[in-house]
């Protein structure tokens, strides 16, 4: 090693020489390197064929999973869920005929409550629900594949609050609403755009899912979740959406409808379901459009304070749901999902980002594999009320296990703040960044000749560095993940640039990318029909905000 005191030879040091030659090879080839500086229209072409070039529309794993539990575990917890399903049943309210269909099916149904023979969920579920589907885009381009080794990441869900450095902590509104689409629209790192990305309080509930789909619809291109808050919402989603598809909505292999949405169906834990969830299941079921059925679980307060027993009721609560899709329509697309989180025994509020949690996923997420269908979980989950480090560590804690796990759709990935009830603007952009970094882990290792890199170890050789050589000019685009948010740069750098921390650096980007943002192009008589639509339904309701 050189003594501190020594000085080196400027051709020797890496850091200058790596820095001298990234700074000649990313010249750009465009007005700027040419004597004139590019206009805006050109830096915003510029900057959306680079996130075209560099997305990839679902991440498919070349990475083996993390198994927490072997098989004798994963069969004594799957006997344990159909213990509660056959002895304890699940309450189904409110709807006779989800209750009409479990008794015709074989369940023993008393009044609401539905108890059902060991087995039975299990083997409806295998025979007909996919092992994997595809959730097809306006832009063929986003379509996703859900299930198997791939993985699918969307921003966060449902927060009423929203949080900026400009502005702090205050209600969202239907602007924050379509900026979160633009941004996420905008994200390599996610794939999808989500669905109640933040809820726009400034709308009447009884008609704002018709602008947040219509957001979905108009500012991205990318897949997007429906609404869920009563069946006529449901059904206005998959209207929407059969306006848009146009004659592309029908597959003519099957004459059902292609899968376009895919929502979230929240079972009321403990053992419940209400009706508010149950009619928009069946109605995306017939329609043959996607559900993610999961059980919403702060343990200890909704489910048991072990890991092993919230994950039996999780289970059963999850089965008990998809059965009911496939008996609503056989081979819908169906995703099993699981959300546990710990409570403080002190305090009574949720935690994230706890060790507890990550068991739980995993072993939900090999108990999916083994029945065979797709799986959700995970995100950037933390209870911290700003992006500060508790955001940072919580989240990371649990984005990783959800990687490793294999999870199949990915909901919160990005914004998440304060458990759920704030979506954060600066937070959002920290945990895109993440979401792209994991791209670059679950891909694995390059084990190509070039991945080798024999020929780069040759033309080095002993004492010498490799900044210089072919192998490197060749790679060094693509051969590190680049942060846009991390500073690496020498303390003096840092500081002559104004100091700035993450969230500053976030905030300016976020702005930044709002600034540079375009549309993408959507058939103005399909603009039209969507908002006749929207405009003739809104005009049925009363003014009344409920």
């Amino acid at each position: 090693m050189t003594p501190p005191h020594k000085s080196v030879p400027q051709s020797d040091q890496p850091g200058r020489q790596a820095a001298s030659i990234l700074a000649g090879m990313d010249e750009p080839s465009t007005a700027s390197s040419r004597g004139r500086r590019p206009s805006g229209r050109d830096a915003k072409r510029a900057a959306r064929t680079a996130r075209a070039h560099n997305f990839v529309p679902y991440i498919t794993r070349k990475i083996p999973r993390y198994e927490v539990l072997g098989s004798e575990e994963l069969e004594l917890l799957e006997h344990n869920a159909d213990t509660i399903l056959q002895e304890i049943g699940i309450d189904f309210r409110d709807d006779p005929e989800a209750l009409a269909l479990f008794k015709a099916a074989g369940a023993d149904v008393k009044e609401e409550r539905v108890r059902f023979p060991r087995g039975m969920c299990r083997t409806l579920v295998q025979a007909t629900a996919p092992r994997e589907f595809t959730q097809y885009a306006r832009n063929s381009a986003h379509n996703v594949v859900i299930g198997g080794p791939n993985t699918v990441f969307a921003p966060a869900y449902g927060s009423p609050f929203i949080r900026n450095l400009d502005e702090g902590r205050r209600y969202a509104r239907i602007e924050d609403f379509r900026n979160f689409v633009k941004l996420t629209y905008m994200a390599n790192g996610l794939h999808h755009s989500g669905g109640t990305i933040c809820e726009p309080v400034d709308l009447p509930v009884n008609k704002r899912h018709f602008d947040m789909v219509y957001s979905h619809i108009k500012y991205s291109d990318k897949p997007f979740m429906g609404s869920v808050t009563h069946p006529e919402r449901a059904r206005d989603t998959v209207e929407m959406s059969k306006i848009l598809f146009g004659t592309d909505a029908t597959d003519p292999a099957t004459g059902k409808m292609r899968t376009v949405t895919i929502s979230l169906i929240n079972a009321n834990s403990p053992l419940t379901f209400d009706a508010t969830m149950l009619g928009a299941l069946k109605e995306y079921a017939r329609a043959n459009q996607a559900t993610i059925v999961t059980p919403f679980i702060l343990a200890g307060a909704m489910s048991p304070v072990t890991v092993a027993g919230t994950v039996a009721q999780t289970l059963a609560e999850s089965l008990a749901g998809m059965t009911l899709t496939q008996l609503v329509n056989p081979g819908a697309p169906v995703v099993m999902g699981s959300f546990a989180s710990s409570l403080s025994m002190q305090s009574g509020a949720p935690t994230f980002g706890t060790p507890e949690p990550a068991l739980v996923l995993y072993t939900m997420a090999a108990l999916a594999r083994r029945l065979g269908v797709p799986f959700r979980s995970g995100g950037g989950l933390c209870g911290s009320k700003i992006a500060d480090a508790q955001a940072a560590f919580e989240s990371a804690n649990t984005l990783l296990p959800t990687c490793l796990a294999g999870v199949n759709f990915v909901l919160h990935t990005a914004g998440w703040l304060e458990g759920g009830l704030a979506m954060g603007y600066e937070k959002f952009m920290m945990d895109a960044d993440q979401a792209a970094m994991m791209h670059t882990l679950l891909a694995g290792i390059d084990l190509s000749d070039n991945g080798q890199a024999l020929d780069a170890v040759r033309e080095v050789g002993p004492g010498k560095h490799f900044l210089g050589c072919a192998h490197t000019q060749a790679n060094f685009e693509t051969a590190f993940y680049r942060s846009p948010l991390a500073d690496n740069n020498s303390f003096e750098q840092w500081e002559a640039e104004g100091a700035s921390d993450m969230n500053k650096r976030a905030n300016a980007l976020w702005k930044k990318q709002l600034a540079e943002y375009e549309a993408p192009a959507l058939d103005p008589a399909v603009d039209e029909a969507l908002l006749d639509y929207m405009n003739r339904r809104k005009a049925s309701f009363p003014d009344s905000n409920v």
